[in-house]
């Protein structure tokens, strides 16, 4: 989906989960814009990030302590991308790559499954982890 118009909250929920390198859930998001002297509510925030999120800017991860969202670089680029989470640690990189590209288009023509690249999310050990288990 192109965006065409943001409105100024759209904006400012935009900038601050952009800030937050690790994503953020919505009510973090709502205290960090108080904190910054924006007066958008925990429902505006909710409602923005579902916003966001249909237009590819924001990843929506849910997670056994509830939905986290983070920025996408790729969005302006039209990049396919997924994210990736340290079943470890817990933490989420982001990652733009065209080889997955062949896996889509595999499970497509053989399996007849289409995948969405925007909801991907692979799990694993991040480098750190790996290397502190000697993997």
């Amino acid at each position: 989906m192109a965006v065409t118009y943001m409105t100024r909250q759209q904006r400012e929920v935009l900038r601050c989960i952009e800030s937050c390198a690790d994503g953020a859930g919505a009510a973090e998001l709502a205290e960090l814009l108080h904190q910054q002297g924006s007066r958008v509510g925990l429902t505006t925030v909710y409602r923005q990030l579902e916003r966001l999120e249909q237009q590819g800017l924001v990843h929506k991860v849910v997670t056994d302590e509830g939905a986290r969202y983070r920025y996408c670089r790729s969005a302006h680029d039209g990049r396919d991308c997924f994210l990736l989470k340290c079943e470890r640690c817990g933490r989420l990189e982001h990652a733009d790559c065209s080889h997955l590209g062949e896996l889509y288009a595999h499970l497509m023509e053989e399996h007849h499954f289409r995948i969405n690249p925007r909801r991907t999310l692979f799990y694993g050990l991040c480098e750190s982890c790996a290397r502190e288990n000697g993997t």
